[in-house]
């Protein structure tokens, strides 16, 4: 039987990197894209429960869609459960903008529709690529200097090998951030700590009252071995993900700290 994928995104159903990734893939799986109707990048794992879901079926490029009026999450439950896809994997991307550190998947609306996805009984993978203008994450994602040729290869022949091999024990997501400038091969990695330097600039409206920015440069590099490094050095960043978040090398602390004035 053919395999089948739910492809999803948060940069919109009309993004260009999520029809460069139904490219990559709909030659070697049955390919359904389910997806936010507008930009919704950095939701991380938000959901809609407190106001309705909308989900049209839209033809964009000659294909049919699903335009979800929500969250990355919210496309990824619409298709699981109201449009019973029962794919075989979900892949989300590809994202404009790479999605590296603690910091950035804990916010990522790719990588949150790739956890949503595992968490509801699928696995997920995310595909992020670099920009070398951080400034192209805000422009319109229908349109793209960019070229998704090296990205649309990387794709295809990692969800290849995973549909092929099985996805790799332990992991629910594996996140792959593909370099702008690809110099290297695949390197499995660790999450950096940070991706920005947090900053928040203050500035001030025509009435005189102040609102903020947040704002803040790349972090230059980060330790070998980490996803960061990795892109900073042209590799292919595959770093695999748990959705168990437990500290359980702080364990044994916790037990002293707490359970030491109880003890007879």
């Amino acid at each position: 039987m053919k395999h089948s994928i739910l492809l999803t995104n948060d940069d919109g159903v009309s993004s260009v990197g999520i029809w460069a990734a139904y490219e990559a893939l709909s030659g070697i799986a049955d390919v359904t894209i389910v997806a936010p109707a507008t930009q919704q990048s950095a939701v991380g794992r938000s959901i809609s429960i407190f106001e309705p879901i909308r989900a049209n079926k839209v033809i964009m490029n000659g294909v049919h869609a699903y335009a979800v009026a929500g969250k990355p999450t919210d496309a990824v439950i619409i298709g699981l459960y109201a449009l019973k896809l029962n794919p075989t994997l979900v892949v989300s991307g590809v994202n404009i903008g790479e999605n590296l550190s603690f910091e950035s998947i804990m916010t990522s609306g790719t990588v949150g529709a790739a956890l949503e996805a595992s968490n509801q009984g699928t696995k997920g993978i995310a595909f992020s690529l670099q920009v070398e203008d951080q400034g192209d994450k805000f422009d319109d994602p229908r349109h793209h200097r960019q070229s998704f040729e090296p990205a649309k290869k990387v794709i295809r022949d990692v969800v290849s090998r995973v549909l092929k091999n099985g996805f790799p024990q332990g992991a629910d997501v594996i996140n792959v951030n593909i370099p702008s400038k690809i110099k290297g091969g695949y390197e499995i990695t660790r999450l950096a700590d940070k991706l920005f330097k947090t900053g928040v600039e203050q500035r001030f409206d025509p009435r005189g009252r102040p609102y903020y920015w947040i704002n803040g440069p790349l972090i230059d590099d980060a330790e070998e071995g980490t996803d960061v490094h990795a892109i900073r050095m042209g590799n292919i960043s595959v770093t695999p993900i748990t959705l168990d978040c437990t500290a359980f090398a702080a364990n044994d602390e916790l037990k002293t700290m707490l359970f030491q004035y109880f003890r007879k």
